[in-house]
C-alpha cells in the first residue's frame, strides 16, 4: 500500500527503479562525455596560437556548449531523485585527450591536427549519444528529447569541426 492506502503492485515500483536508475546512468554518462569534450576544448584552445581567433573562440563556445548540456542533464538526473553528481571524465575521454598529445608530439600542435583531434572527441561524443538513444526504451519521453536535442546540436558542433578541418586538406 501507498500513502493513501492504494495497493502498489511491488513489481510495476521495481520496473518504475530499474528504469529510474538506468536513466541516471545514461545521464551520467552524457555528463562524463560533456565533461570531456569541455577538457579537450580547453587542451585545444592552449594549443591554438592567439592570431587564430576564429577558431578560439569557436572551441570557446563548445565548451560553453557542454557546460549548459552538462547542467541540463545533472537537472535531469535531479527530476529523477538520483542526484549524486558526477564531475570525472570518461576512460574514453582520457584516452581522447591522451591520443590528442601523443598525436601532438608527433606532429605538432598545427591547426589540421588539432582539428582531426577535435573532430575524433565530436565522433566519441556522437557515439556516446547514440548509444543513449539506442537505449533508451526506458526513458520518459522528455528526456529522450532532451537527449535526442542535444545530440543534434552536437552534430552541428561536429559537422562544423570537419569543414574546418577539411578547408585545409
Amino acid at each position: 500500500m501507498d500513502d493513501s492506502g492504494a495497493v502498489v503492485n511491488p513489481q510495476i515500483k521495481f520496473n518504475s527503479m530499474i528504469s529510474i536508475n538506468k536513466t541516471a546512468e545514461t545521464l551520467h554518462d552524457l555528463i562524463l562525455i560533456n565533461n570531456d569534450r569541455t577538457e579537450g576544448y580547453e587542451k585545444a584552445l592552449t594549443l591554438l596560437p592567439d592570431s587564430d581567433q576564429e577558431l578560439k573562440e569557436m572551441f570557446e563556445e563548445f565548451a560553453e556548449e557542454s557546460r549548459f548540456y552538462v547542467e541540463d542533464l545533472h537537472e535531469m538526473i535531479s527530476l529523477l531523485g538520483t542526484e549524486d553528481g558526477v564531475e570525472s571524465t570518461t576512460a574514453s575521454g582520457k584516452i581522447y585527450r591522451v591520443w590528442m598529445d601523443i598525436k601532438n608530439a608527433i606532429t605538432g600542435a598545427d591547426r589540421e591536427s588539432i582539428l582531426a583531434s577535435c573532430e575524433f572527441g565530436e565522433d566519441a561524443a556522437q557515439k556516446e549519444y547514440s548509444k543513449a538513444l539506442d537505449n533508451a526504451d526506458f526513458m520518459d519521453e522528455n528526456t529522450r528529447a532532451q537527449i535526442e536535442w542535444q545530440k543534434e546540436s552536437l552534430k552541428i558542433s561536429h559537422d562544423l569541426i570537419k569543414t574546418y578541418r577539411d578547408l585545409r586538406a
